[in-house]
């Protein structure tokens, strides 16, 4: 089933530490922006990218795509001060399709299979989204005391693509911003709606470069997927 997916690019990975996007840090020689890209562009079902991307970033971007022949690209709208705004800006300029997925830029690691059970879940119920069971010990906290332990079986850490149908994301981006409701992914505004969100199993690799650690294992998954592809 095709979609059409949407890249907040805009941020500004401070907690990197890198001086610049993080996006333009390179993973084995190639930047993280376009290992994330070439899943997509290598995905049949995938037909349309949409970037939001910092309006002083946009040339620099267009060169990448150029020359790594990304070719999926229909629009590098700005981006906005929240990852929420930048989601919209792209929306708005989008025409319908059937399903729209919103990935972390930063997540270069997601595979076609997970997509693709995402795309069909949310076709049959709306909205579903990528995620991972806890593993450690969940405990509740506050300040800095112990208050309960947590039942892990019912914890989920969440990851991106997060995949909607149109309609029901674009109602859902358009009711948070007249209200000036700012969440911390698009689920959280759709269960605003009463709507509910299916979760889809993904995987640890999954991972979203946020720290200069995350380079490392970002890199070791790299070169673990290239020998399974040579055995």
């Amino acid at each position: 089933m095709q979609y059409e997916v949407v890249l907040p690019a805009a941020g500004s990975g401070k907690r990197m530490g890198a001086g610049q996007n993080k996006l333009f840090l390179k993973l084995l020689e190639k930047p993280i922006l376009i290992h994330t890209l070439e899943v997509f562009q290598q995905d049949p079902f995938c037909t349309g990218i949409w970037l939001a991307v910092k309006p002083e970033e946009r040339t620099y971007i267009q060169e990448l795509l150029e020359q790594f022949e990304i070719t999926k690209v229909k629009g590098l709208p700005a981006g906005g001060a929240e990852r929420q705004h930048s989601v919209h800006s792209c929306m708005k300029e989008m025409q319908q399709v059937d399903i729209v997925l919103v990935h972390d830029a930063a997540r270069p690691f997601i595979t076609h299979d997970i997509i693709a059970s995402l795309v069909q879940s949310a076709h049959e119920s709306g909205a579903a989204i990528a995620g991972v069971r806890a593993k450690d010990t969940m405990k509740k906290v506050r300040n800095g005391i112990i208050e309960e332990t947590v039942d892990r079986d019912s914890l989920w850490m969440i990851q991106t693509p997060q995949a909607f149908q149109f309609d029901l994301i674009v109602e859902a981006e358009d009711v948070a911003e007249k209200v000036g409701f700012l969440g911390t992914d698009e689920a959280m505004l759709v269960e605003r709606l009463g709507h509910a969100v299916h979760i889809v199993e993904s995987s640890y690799e999954n991972v979203k470069m946020t720290t200069q650690d995350d380079l490392i294992f970002g890199e070791a998954i790299l070169r673990k997927r290239a020998l399974q592809i040579n055995e």
